[in-house]
């Protein structure tokens, strides 16, 4: 079908969009300026990006049915007011040295719009993309990745030539033009769309296209087993994921015996991981299909797991933690695809938003295992066996869920061939 829309400039609308929001993670450059100006303790301001973590996937879940209903357009609007005046609005508390303002711009109000934004192009881009799903929504999550990379620097500049309340004031302003201008092009494409030449691919036989599994809203979705087999693998993935990004830079310490300065090193090239495992793994589920990678990350993180505590080597011991962070940021950038060959694209938003809230569940369970364990045993190396465990429990999980879609396909397969043989005998 024909549309003036390009989906490349709507994959760049989105990007734009996630890059906005995904400067969240890069809230460490303000903690030691804010402390410094206004007093207040490193423990008091972190509880602000504690409440945005967790909000982030709380109101995704939230937003997800007002996505549905309202479009990508007016929800990625919302999201640019919420997050550019959260930004702002934290500007202004500190101009006022008001600790609980920044708490509800900051944490809250960046939060909800958070949540919202993430969600807001995700299923459009699906939709955009039937042909490659999953290089369309790794695109996009990646530029959430990317987002703290490149905020840090310009915040940090910012801040030693303005000053912190004039930073949040300038970024504030600054995410909400680039949000409504992501919010501006994108749009959703029309009923049946297909790229160019897709469509002649297809009735040649050139192509073929795997047909969703279903067409659920997200209430039906819910009552699937399927769903909350993938809701426990994301959980324990993110768990998994948080856990290392939490501790990194002391664990590679501790255990192999790196500098700070390498270890810091190291927790800059884990961003590279996690918004290039983003794109690469979603690129290449597109290939070998979303249940087939979601297994090979639990693989690779239960081999990972286990060696870990054995490695001396300080190359080694990095190499299976950038791996571990790769699966960490694949796991979001294939939720999207996997869910719209699981259950369609009919209500993916709202659906995305339920699944999401295990990255509020799993921001909470990865650090607090890894510090009530740390505490106990004065030792990092009993927190992977733990994890062995649970990700053991998600690679089951990986391989349940692939036999039960194979089972739904076989079910339609006999339907049609049922179907066939009834309009031949009628024919």
């Amino acid at each position: 079908m024909k549309t003036n829309k390009n989906r490349w400039l709507i994959a760049l609308s989105a990007i734009a969009i996630q890059l906005s929001i995904g400067a969240a993670y890069a809230y460490s450059v303000y903690t030691k300026p804010i402390s410094e100006t206004m007093g207040w303790s490193p423990t008091e301001i972190t509880y602000a990006f504690t409440i945005m973590m967790a909000l982030g996937g709380i109101s995704a879940a939230f937003f997800g049915g007002f996505v549905e209903k309202n479009g990508p357009r007016k929800s990625a609007m919302v999201a640019a007011f919420l997050f550019g005046l959260g930004q702002a609005g934290a500007g202004f508390a500190t101009q006022i040295d008001s600790l609980v303002l920044f708490l509800l711009t900051y944490g809250f109000m960046s939060g909800m719009g958070l949540g919202v934004g993430y969600i807001a192009p995700i299923s459009t881009l699906v939709k955009w993309f039937p042909d490659r799903r999953g290089l369309a929504t790794g695109m996009a999550v990646m530029g959430f990745g990317a987002g703290a990379l490149i905020t840090a620097p310009v915040a940090a500049s910012l801040i030693a030539s303005v000053g912190v309340t004039t930073t949040f004031y300038i970024l504030g302003i600054s995410y909400f033009i680039l949000i409504s201008l992501g919010a501006s092009y994108i749009a959703p494409p029309p009923e049946g769309f297909m790229p160019k030449g897709m469509e002649a691919d297809l009735a040649s036989g050139k192509k073929v296209m795997k047909k969703d599994l279903a067409q659920l809203t997200a209430k039906e979705a819910v009552k699937t087993r399927r769903f909350w087999m993938l809701w426990t693998m994301m959980l324990i993935n993110v768990s998994a994921g948080i856990m290392i990004i939490s501790v990194a830079s002391p664990m590679a310490q501790e255990l192999v015996g790196l500098t700070a300065a390498g270890a810091a090193t190291l927790v800059g090239i884990m961003g590279i991981f996690n918004g290039g495992g983003r794109l690469g793994w979603a690129a290449i589920s597109d290939y070998i299909g979303r249940p087939t990678v979601f297994m090979m990350f639990f693989i690779i993180q239960i081999v990972a797991f286990v060696m870990l505590p054995g490695i001396t080597n300080v190359i080694i011991f990095q190499v299976f933690i950038l791996l571990i962070v790769s699966c960490y940021g694949g796991g979001f950038s294939n939720l999207p695809a996997f869910i719209g060959d699981m259950f369609g694209t009919r209500q993916l938003g709202a659906i995305h938003g339920y699944l999401l809230t295990t990255w509020s569940l799993g921001g909470i369970i990865g650090p607090a295992i890894v510090s009530q364990v740390y505490s106990a045993t004065n030792s990092y190396v009993p927190v992977f066996y733990i994890f062995i465990g649970l990700i053991s429990v998600a690679l089951v999980l990986s391989i349940l869920i692939r036999i039960d879609i194979r089972r739904v396909e076989r079910n339609y397969e006999k339907d049609d061939k049922v179907q066939a043989t009834q309009q031949t005998v009628s024919s």
